[in-house]
């Protein structure tokens, strides 16, 4: 078992040493070899020094990289390139993982009938809601704050997991390519997408995902986020990436084909959401009524983006006919 656990990093040094303390005490068969590769994406804060403080710590185990390029996603393409593993676990500066965490994520791996593996992320003991954050029920918006819990019972995934807590083959990427770059959150954007969209990209391809719940990581939620204005913006941004998502299929006048029926639905719904964003009073079914109207008009601004043809699907590497970035 040869892997490589990759940790993507922008100016939060005090958190990534959080991180890093927690998978350093990682449990793992005898004979596994293993490392830890942080990408500083370009910090101006001790993020380099954190990193060398685990290194001289624990010779041989943590490695350093600095990736220029601003953007999650060229960060996360450019640690594939560079992971000595076979095996690609993926964690966030702001998580605290389970001393079995890197064993459970990638275990399911050593089969081939898996191209990939979801595992369980919970918030931090200490989080506390707010009234009008619905966290459970049909209408949670537990995801906006990374949260992904499907239970106790190991199964076939049918959603995409989420980016601080998957792992994958490093030959998936080869055949299927790497994250996409318009994607990821990066300067101007704060779209999250990259890791989903990998993930119903492999949906496609007809692969397998699997869900192992005892890979557990801790999120930690900061108070910044605490805030309708944060998930608003999430919303809108979320709307916008369901269109940017189809922007690699064929196209007509130059907007792509599922661009068309996106923004028809889009502008037929905005209306009946913003009555019942209007009608509904309990304030957790007000609050989830508002989002999905700003992310209808995040799907209108996207749409009408792709019209004015001020957009490219961007990626990182070469990039085949589609447009998606394949590794050399």
């Amino acid at each position: 078992m040869n892997i490589t656990v990759i940790l993507c990093t922008y100016n939060r040094c005090e958190r990534l040493a959080k991180a890093l303390e927690s998978v350093a005490v990682s449990v793992l068969p005898a004979g596994a070899e293993w490392e830890v590769l942080v990408v500083d994406n370009n910090s101006n804060d001790e993020t380099r020094l954190v990193v060398e403080s685990f290194s001289a710590r624990f010779p041989g185990r943590f490695r350093y990289f600095f990736e220029q390029r601003q953007g999650k996603s060229f960060a996360l393409n450019s640690a594939i390139l560079g992971a000595k593993g076979g095996l690609l676990a993926f964690m966030d500066d702001d998580v605290v993982v389970d001393p079995t965490w890197l064993r459970n994520v990638t275990a399911p791996l050593e089969s081939s009938e898996w191209a990939g593996v979801g595992g369980r992320i919970r918030l931090q003991e200490t989080f506390t809601a707010p009234p009008w954050l619905p966290l459970d029920g049909p209408n949670t918006l537990a995801g906006m704050l990374a949260q992904f819990d499907l239970g106790d019972r190991a199964c076939e995934l049918t959603v995409p997991p989420f980016g601080t807590n998957m792992a994958f083959p490093k030959a998936i990427f080869k055949e299927y390519g790497s994250f996409r770059t318009d994607m990821g959150p990066s300067p101007g954007s704060e779209i999250r997408n990259e890791d989903t969209e990998f993930a119903r990209r492999l949906f496609l391809g007809g692969e397998k995902l699997w869900y192992e719940p005892s890979a557990i990581v801790y999120h930690e939620v900061p108070e910044s986020r605490l805030n309708k204005d944060y998930f608003l913006k999430f919303w809108y941004d979320h709307g916008r990436a369901l269109v940017r998502e189809k922007e690699q299929k064929p196209s007509v006048f130059g907007i792509p084909r599922d661009c068309f029926a996106i923004s028809k639905a889009a502008a037929i719904m905005l209306p009946m959401r913003a009555i019942r964003w209007f009608l509904t009073f309990d304030a957790k079914g007000r609050f989830f009524a508002k989002g999905m109207v700003w992310s209808t008009l995040g799907q209108i601004a996207e749409t009408c983006n792709s019209w004015k043809g001020r957009k490219k699907s961007i990626v990182g590497g070469s990039t085949d006919q589609t447009g998606i970035a394949r590794q050399p």
